[in-house]
């Protein structure tokens, strides 16, 4: 059976910088171009060259892709020609092989927002689509809230198409600007769009999540005969944000009838990359990613429920519905004080550690797991801290390093601009091998700006590990969460702290204390000794 194309159009890098919060450098806008190419993507929407410094820069700088480099603007505005128009002449002069070019097919907004009519509109279209095909260049027209416009009328949306396809457009993107339009009613639409004569192999697909609904609403356009998916990674966009990529992609290679009717030109091996592409740009982002995120989250295929953990052991079918390997991403088997031995046995298999059903130390490891957790201690979500506790209960923890002793202050005083500032300082004493090291660090950044004990506690550990150091050079903190579990003069204080390191792992691990400090240290130190363990690092 032949399968049929399916284009994929990333506008992670135009669409996606309108989140707000997001603001990309040229750099990271390089690299993201770089990980879409390699993820197989065809178009690659990189900005709006002439809109702002950046995105003029980067296209100056772009990197040389397999996908299609495409530049978005508007069409020309009304009085002028295409020729004379000057916002339109600085997409184009961005060289990219492919311009989108967006408009309104609403009527009623044509006037209102516009100010013009309804036929200088259908004229702008059609002229401003010519005039990049003149140029040799790939066209493409953006119709802007279309689904709104044909509900209000039909006749003048439909024009808007018409238009552009007359004049040359390879594609005809029907956006569901607002993202109101559910997936049935906008399946219904875009039947009738093809119906009234726009062949489905020219129509593309834009939608926006403001309903929760535009990974469904897409796959309803592409089951009603659009053939151009558009989104952006992890989701990324103005307002609830774009049609998410990473949700959409995998859906399309492994699920039917997607998957045996549609050629998407992503490979098996760009499909195991997704999960660490999703993950590159939380990073970039400074963001902590999704852990309920389909496909690529962290607890996508976390099974907590002893039943569920039994169960997946004798066939991973019954509560996984892919496996997650072919995403890049892994099973997860937390515990907690809800486990059982299955839960136990599996999470142990998956740290490389095999114990006999019958070995008493099992029973051992959940009773001190129960117990810690009564304690404050929660390890459903620090996987890497059970771990350390396992080993230690079956004799199988190495002794890697001794803390003899360490100190945090924090002190408050004037700068030379007369203000108040905080400067905090940590002194960590470890002994490793029979020899004692001492490490001191500050937590003042390169903007003279004060991060914390806790930054500077990790810094100060971090230091200085001796015959350690190499093998935690490449890890980093990436987020800290702080949570009081009990009241009043009884407070304890449970820190879980997310690692990562230059291999893409990453890891949690949990701290419980009456004082915040403390239990920070305690994440800290069980996530330096994970890493360790898990490089395989003999002790000293």
């Amino acid at each position: 059976m032949i399968r049929e194309r399916l284009y994929l159009y990333d506008t992670t890098l135009r669409d996606g910088q309108q989140t707000q919060g997001v603001q990309f450098s040229v750099a990271e806008k390089v690299q993201i171009a770089r990980a879409l190419d390699a993820l197989g993507v065809d178009y690659i929407e990189g900005g709006w060259p002439g809109a702002n410094p950046t995105d003029s820069d980067f296209f100056a700088a772009r990197p040389d892709t397999r996908a299609t480099f495409t530049a978005f603007g508007m069409t020309k505005r009304a009085g002028r020609s295409a020729a004379n128009d000057d916002v339109l002449a600085a997409v184009l002069n961005a060289g990219t092989p492919a311009v989108c070019l967006v408009g309104k097919a609403h009527a009623g907004q044509v006037v209102t927002a516009l100010g013009i009519t309804p036929e200088e509109n259908l004229e702008a279209i059609g002229a401003s689509v010519a005039h990049v095909v003149a140029q040799g260049r790939e066209a493409l027209f953006d119709a802007e809230h279309f689904f709104d416009g044909w509900k209000t009328d039909r006749a003048h949306a439909l024009a808007c198409l018409r238009a552009a396809e007359a004049a040359g457009a390879r594609w005809i993107v029907l956006c569901d600007t607002n993202g109101g339009t559910l997936p049935a009613e906008l399946g219904r639409i875009v039947a009738e769009v093809i119906a009234a004569g726009i062949a489905g192999d020219r129509l593309g697909i834009h939608c926006h999540d403001d309903t929760g609904n535009a990974v469904a609403g897409t796959l309803a356009a592409v089951d009603a005969g659009v053939r151009q998916v558009q989104g952006t990674l992890n989701g990324l966009g103005e307002r609830c944000g774009n049609a998410n990529l990473t949700s959409l992609i995998p859906t399309l290679l492994l699920k039917e009838p997607y998957a045996s009717r549609f050629d998407t030109g992503v490979s098996a091996a760009a499909l195991a990359g997704m999960t660490r592409t999703s993950r590159m740009l939380d990073d970039i982002l400074n963001r902590v990613p999704r852990r309920a995120a389909a496909y690529v989250g962290a607890s996508a295929f976390a099974h907590k429920a002893g039943l569920h953990a039994s169960a997946i052991l004798k066939d991973p079918a019954t509560y996984e519905h892919i496996d997650p390997g072919l995403v890049g991403n892994t099973r997860l088997i937390p515990m907690s004080n809800q486990a059982g031995q299955s839960n136990l046995r599996a999470r142990l298999a998956a740290a490389g550690i095999e114990v006999d059903p019958k070995d008493p130390r099992l029973a051992r490891i959940l009773e001190v797991i129960k117990a810690r957790e009564d304690q404050g201690y929660a390890y459903d979500g620090a996987q890497a801290s059970f771990e350390l506790v396992a080993m230690a209960e079956l004799g199988l923890m190495p002794a890697f390093f001794e803390v003899k002793r360490y100190r945090v202050t924090v002190e408050r005083r004037k700068n030379r601009y007369d203000r108040m500032i905080s400067l905090s300082e940590a002194v960590v004493v470890v002994k490793i091998g029979g020899r004692k090291m001492l490490s001191v660090s500050e937590s003042m950044d390169e903007t003279g700006s004060d991060r914390g004990p806790v930054n500077a506690l990790a810094k100060a550990l971090a230091k200085d590990l001796g015959p350690y150091q190499a093998c935690i050079d490449d890890m980093k903190l990436v987020d800290f969460k702080v949570r009081i579990t009990q009241g009043g003069t009884e407070a304890v204080t449970r820190v879980i702290i997310d690692s990562e390191d230059g291999q893409g792992r990453r890891w949690s691990t949990v701290g419980v204390s009456p004082n915040i400090v403390d239990a920070s240290f305690e994440a800290l130190l069980d996530a330096m000794n994970w890493k360790l363990l898990r490089d395989g690092v003999a002790p000293a």
